[in-house]
């Protein structure tokens, strides 16, 4: 059974999905079976709510401050899940919850998702990745095409309207200019732009 629960680099994640509907040029999920503690945290399926809060039930939170929800996919694939998961450690813990996500929930759910997704996280990070439509189509490679980066855009700038913890990411495997260029949109977002380093 894969792991749901694993550590790395001193921080707690949860995995609860391997779907997704980008295809990463620099995805770690490329390098190998597992990351940090865990050795497996590819599904067969994706895990139950309950397989969820089992994982939640046998492991130790309160030696961490943060738990994020970030795995070998998309974690607002599994959006109910997701939710009740979130709320599932708020009662057992007073701990910060954050949420990593590549900002195409509403597209995936068919349905705006961000003020759920809101009120029940305390960070919410969304990955930008590339500072244009076409440049983010060819690092992100997203199924939904060309509208995917207006729509991460868009979902920010909801997000902000439940919460101030909104951030956007990059990863240093693009250049500095084009970084440069994203932290233009997250000034103009109002949102802090976290430049991430790549790690294989």
């Amino acid at each position: 059974m894969a792991d749901i629960v694993y550590t790395y680099g001193g921080k707690v994640y949860l995995n609860i999905t391997n779907k997704c509907p980008c295809n990463c040029t620099f995805c770690i999920r490329a390098n190998g079976d597992g990351v940090g503690s865990a050795e497996n945290l590819w599904h067969k399926s994706d895990p139950t709510l309950e397989e969820i809060k089992k994982a939640i039930d046998s492991f130790d939170f309160s030696q961490y401050d943060e738990v994020t929800f970030c795995g070998y996919g998309e974690p607002t694939y599994a959006l109910d899940n997701l939710i009740a998961a979130c709320k599932y450690i708020r009662s057992k813990y007073k701990i910060c919850i954050r949420l990593n996500t590549n900002g195409l929930s509403d597209l995936i759910n068919k349905r705006e998702t961000a003020r759920e997704i809101c009120e029940n996280f305390d960070v919410i990070s969304i990955s930008l990745n590339a500072p244009t439509p076409e440049k983010y189509l060819e690092i992100s490679r997203p199924v939904f095409g060309i509208q995917s980066f207006d729509e991460i855009i868009k979902f920010t700038k909801t997000c902000k309207k439940y919460t101030n913890c909104v951030k956007m990411s990059v990863v240093d495997v693009i250049p500095q200019e084009d970084i440069d260029e994203c932290r233009k949109i997250t000034d103009k977002l109002g949102v802090e732009l976290r430049v991430r380093e790549y790690t294989d």
